[in-house]
């Protein structure tokens, strides 16, 4: 049932401790724990040392590629069940992914300034729906004003991370591990304070 405050429409997907299972409750507490202390972390690497987080994210898509590359060149070569058509698509693929490795490999910091706009389109989209997904599950909690702070501040962040490629990578580095380390700690107070008033 949907409380006098609560569209209809929202009642449905309400995240609403009253409703769920003392298991379901600590699992909700566990999720958002720890995507809040993950996000926490990682934002403090982002914010005081951008230009290592960078590196280091170009470094591990590079190995990604490279590895990705060669298991499907591999395949390519050596699957003997699968179409001749379909290997010579695993090969194509593979090379590509190897070329994108050794460019990467080749020129990190120029990677990591294309990968830093990507990112923070990508985390942005992420951000805003997450933001819609927790003011919808707000429901009648005692944690729902976190979570409605929460969904704000996400909605806030993730248009901002949208929009902003062009301030620069190093900027939109900073601008996103402050974000997250505002969004880590919101979820960790969530954490600690979802269902705390459910019998």
């Amino acid at each position: 049932m949907s409380s006098p405050q609560q569209p209809a429409v929202f009642a449905a997907f309400s995240l609403n401790s009253e409703n769920l299972s003392k298991s379901a409750i600590n699992t909700v507490r566990t999720t958002l724990g720890i995507s809040g202390a993950i996000a926490l972390i990682i934002g403090v690497f982002i914010t005081f040392w951008p230009k290592d987080a960078a590196g280091v994210l170009t470094v591990l898509l590079a190995i990604y590629l490279l590895i990705a590359g060669l298991a499907y060149v591999g395949l390519g070569i050596f699957s003997k069940g699968i179409s001749g058509g379909a290997r010579a698509l695993d090969i194509i693929l593979g090379i590509v992914f190897i070329v994108g490795a050794v460019i990467a490999f080749a020129n990190i910091a120029a990677t990591a300034a294309v990968l830093a706009v990507l990112l923070g389109v990508i985390v942005g989209v992420v951000w805003i729906i997450e933001g819609i997904v927790a003011l919808v599950q707000s429901g009648d909690a005692p944690s729902r004003g976190w979570a409605i702070f929460f969904g704000i501040l996400s909605l806030i962040a993730g248009i901002v991370l949208l929009f902003s490629p062009i301030w620069g990578a190093v900027i939109l580095f900073v601008i996103t591990g402050i974000s997250l380390i505002i969004l880590g700690i919101v979820q960790i107070v969530r954490a600690f304070t979802f269902g705390k008033g459910a019998a």
